[in-house]
């Protein structure tokens, strides 16, 4: 049975997810505090770490780097737990070392996959034998984690920019180069056989945009456009194959990334394809509040004909959909832009 360390200082949130963790099978050890959970840690060398960010005593990045500076837990998969959202947050974390990063209120099942994933990474990266020091001491394996590799892009990428609506690449093209997006919101679409655009995917800040195969330059299958101000560092494709090729922890996370969106995909897909139209327009409204990083407060700025793709149904469908939503109180209508006002009720629409 694999041991979890749960570091919480919210009571009731740290026995509700104590309980949660014990009924899908692991052992659960927990803390008030990140200085409690420091000494746990070091004294119980637990499988996993979920920490919360803001606590007394000793916030979790200070946990964190505690473990870190100690070679016998500095290996133990981190995860955050945090109500912060904003983007640089999330990356100040992932910078420290972190290997995962959720959200509150989070759902039961991502908490449980983000566990059985990151321990099942773990036990790879144990049978994977380390790349032997050279003459100076020093590993070929120097990039260890997705969060240096995008640093990398950060500091070693081309920087483009595109202006809201303006087209990132078309499908058709040859492909040379992936982007890490910086800033904005990237949508990627493609034409059906009657013209009608279908928006395949929704990319933000801190995701890889432009994937398609390492052996060849390969055409886009799909087009992408900027849905905002963009911003986008970009690497050559054959720069990316000769990092990938010498760093392996970074290649098994990179393809853990790519496995996550399809599934992604095709659960969109699926629901595209089999879901009611009140569904469809529900679920894409929270899939581009959660993509805009909107709060409940804040009105998604978004086209409705960027909505009715998304959603795979006709724009007039859309809006009338959305009306009734209106009328039921589960949103407000400001001229183009949305407020979502019943988040939960929304969730449960079907």
């Amino acid at each position: 049975m694999k041991t979890i360390l749960l570091i919480e200082d919210d009571r009731a949130l740290r026995e509700n997810t104590e309980e949660l963790l014990e009924l899908s099978g692991y052992s659960v050890l927990t803390a008030s505090n990140g200085q409690i959970g420091v000494e746990i840690a070091k004294k119980n060398l637990p499988d996993i770490i979920i920490c919360d960010i803001m606590m007394p005593v000793l916030d979790g990045y200070g946990v964190l780097a505690s473990l870190s500076a100690d070679e016998r837990t500095k290996q133990i998969p981190f995860i955050f737990l945090s109500a912060k959202t904003e983007h640089k947050e999330i990356r100040k974390g992932m910078d420290q070392g972190a290997d995962d990063y959720l959200t509150k209120p989070f759902d039961e099942e991502d908490l449980i996959s983000a566990i059985e994933s990151r321990l099942a990474k773990a036990e790879i990266l144990k049978r994977i034998p380390s790349d032997p020091p050279d003459e100076h001491g020093v590993s070929e394996d120097e990039m260890r984690t997705l969060n240096e590799l995008k640093n990398f892009f950060d500091d070693n990428g081309e920087i483009v920019t595109f202006s809201s609506g303006e087209t990132i690449y078309e499908e058709g093209q040859h492909s040379h180069k992936i982007y890490l997006i910086l800033k904005g919101i990237v949508k990627c679409h493609s034409m059906d056989e009657d013209g009608k655009e279908l928006i395949t995917s929704l990319y933000r800040a801190d995701d890889f945009l432009g994937f398609t195969s390492f052996l060849n330059n390969s055409p886009y299958n799909e087009s992408a456009t900027a849905m905002e101000d963009v911003e986008l560092a970009g690497i050559s494709k054959e720069d990316l194959k000769e990092i990938l090729e010498k760093n392996h922890n970074v290649s098994l996370q990179l393809m853990e990334l790519l496995t996550n969106n399809i599934s992604e995909i095709k659960a969109q897909l699926l629901q595209m394809a089999y879901s009611s139209v009140r569904k469809k327009t529900a679920q894409t409204l929270l899939q581009f509040a959660d993509i805009m990083n909107t709060k409940s407060e804040e009105p998604i700025k978004i086209s409705r004909n960027d909505l009715a793709s998304v959603a795979g149904i006709a724009t007039e469908s859309l809006i009338r959909t959305l009306s009734v939503f209106k009328k039921e109180g589960l949103i407000a209508i400001e001229g183009r832009n949305i407020r979502i006002k019943e988040l939960k009720a929304l969730q449960y629409v079907s």
